[in-house]
């Protein structure tokens, strides 16, 4: 912990992190750490190509997707293929901030649980473990300059009977496709707040409700389609509390190391067949290949390319034919309204569980959407980290640790008021390789452009973890989507339908 702390005194700057930009020295560190782990990993200092061999596949996007495509790939007996990676380092939405001594909190995505088996195989197939979250004690909330503490038994929802409601009605709602619901038109003319506000909530009940929500799917119940909703706990078996709770829940469990060290590990083992720094920037013949693929750094072709993308960063990239318009359409009104910013405060010890509580925190109508403890699995010392309002959080990461700090001091003590390191991320302006953390799909919005989602085109295959068939928006639905693209990849590439 001297480490960390002398980390926080040398180098406050290193709490404005801004994500892929990777500016000042907490950027530093983990290029650096990055690049210790990955030996091999192409740093896009020489051209990708000269544009004349022509590999079996392409991949655009070194995160969870592509990475896990990359590897089934490989496993498969297929050397003929590359990675292609915008941002100097790999793990797209995860990343991991480096507290020192073998220590990390995650940035980013964090959580795995029941049901999402797909990265607890990758994981232990990679020799990573995992461990509990810490949930255990009593809740803070505070509203204004009043406190009180709740009861927490690893979940948010107050109501048995709407939570079988919701499970019902989930049933008809599949996940892969849930425009082809009997009731999607139903389902995705409403908003959650809307279906909410027929059921006569509690002020309590109604908080409860909406902060689950908001933290599944990044926004608040008021954009949030009722069908993406349903279609999202369909993911769940059609079971509320796996989706949303800690307890036998999504939150259920972290990634010893840092979720990023998943990307980290199969990054290592392709070896030069990654190469970062390497945005692409034009694609060309993607109807019948060979794919011609211009970045920055040369030119690559390939009989097929698996785009590793959210949707809306491809509209970043141009291609040549254009996509077709429905696909374009879905592309541009894609929706990126919820960047996300995570905080991390790092203390000396886990103090607030020396009083009963749990280190979750629930402000409302301030900077904080909800604050929780993200200790490492041997409480050799304390973290809080936060999801924070951007539009109500200074943002001067020196401020907002201040102001943050206060608020933490006011619901656990005085002790918050020291930390001995601050970290933070906001995905939505720290380059241009996320634009938005998660892709919360308002009403109307599935059911006008859910068909073009899946389907490849051409050459190209889209993968990504919202193109996942259950457990879209989280990690696991990322790696299955890796999953899906390397087989379409093979499939092609043996001369079957991709």
């Amino acid at each position: 912990m001297d480490d960390i702390a002398k980390k926080h005194d040398e180098a406050p700057e290193a709490a404005a992190l801004t994500r892929r930009g990777f500016l000042g020295m907490a950027a530093s560190v983990t290029a650096a750490a990055t690049a210790a782990v990955l030996p091999n990993v192409a740093s896009g200092v020489t051209a990708v190509s000269d544009g004349r061999d022509v590999l079996e596949v392409a991949i655009i996007g070194a995160g969870l997707a592509g990475l896990t495509a990359a590897r089934d790939l490989k496993r498969a007996g297929c050397e003929s293929f590359v990675v292609l990676e915008a941002r100097d380092r790999v793990g797209g939405r995860t990343l991991n901030h480096d507290l020192g001594n073998g220590y990390f909190s995650e940035a980013g995505g964090q959580w795995i649980g029941p049901g999402q088996t797909a990265i607890a195989n990758l994981a232990r197939e990679l020799g990573v473990g995992t461990f509990l979250t810490h949930w255990e004690g009593d809740l803070v909330m505070l509203a204004g300059n009043a406190r009180t503490t709740l009861a927490n038994d690893g979940g948010f929802d107050t109501d048995p009977k709407l939570r079988r409601e919701l499970e019902e009605m989930a049933r008809s709602v599949p996940t892969a496709a849930p425009w082809t619901s009997p009731r999607a038109a139903e389902f995705d003319a409403m908003s959650l707040a809307d279906w909410l506000a027929t059921k006569h909530l509690t002020p309590e009940d109604q908080i409860g409700w909406a902060l689950a929500a908001q933290l599944t799917t990044g926004t608040a119940p008021e954009k949030l389609s009722m069908l993406h909703y349903l279609s999202l706990i369909n993911s769940a078996d059609c079971n509320y509390r796996q989706l949303e709770a800690i307890k036998g829940g999504a939150q259920e469990s972290r990634i010893s190391g840092g979720s990023q060290i998943l990307s980290i590990k199969m990054a290592e083992a392709l070896g030069d067949k990654v190469r970062l720094s390497t945005p692409v920037l034009r694609i060309e013949n993607w109807q019948n290949g060979p794919v011609t693929i211009h970045t920055a750094k040369g030119v690559v072709r390939a009989r097929s390319l698996i785009v590793a993308l959210s949707p809306s960063l491809c509209n970043q990239i141009a291609f040549d034919p254009p996509l077709p318009e429905k696909r374009r359409e879905m592309q541009r009104r894609w929706p990126a309204y919820a960047p996300m910013r995570k905080t991390a405060h790092v203390y000396k010890k886990a103090f607030w569980r020396d009083k009963g509580l749990d280190g979750m925190l629930v402000q409302l109508k301030g900077p904080v959407q909800f604050a929780f403890d993200n200790s490492p699995e041997d409480v050799s010392f304390g973290v809080i980290s936060a999801f924070v309002n951007n539009g109500v959080l200074p943002s001067d990461p020196k401020a907002a640790e201040a102001e943050l700090s206060r608020i933490y001091a006011q619901a656990f003590g005085d002790e918050a008021l020291h930390p001995v390191a601050y970290h933070e991320h906001d995905w939505g302006k720290a380059d241009n390789w996320s634009l938005s953390c998660t892709s919360p799909m308002p009403p109307g919005f599935l059911t006008k452009y859910g068909d073009v989602l899946h389907p490849p085109i051409g050459r190209l295959i889209w993968a990504g973890t919202e193109t996942a068939e259950i457990w879209i928006t989280t990690m696991d639905g990322a790696i299955r989507s890796g999953h899906k693209a390397a087989l379409q990849a093979l499939q092609a590439a043996a001369g079957g339908k991709a």
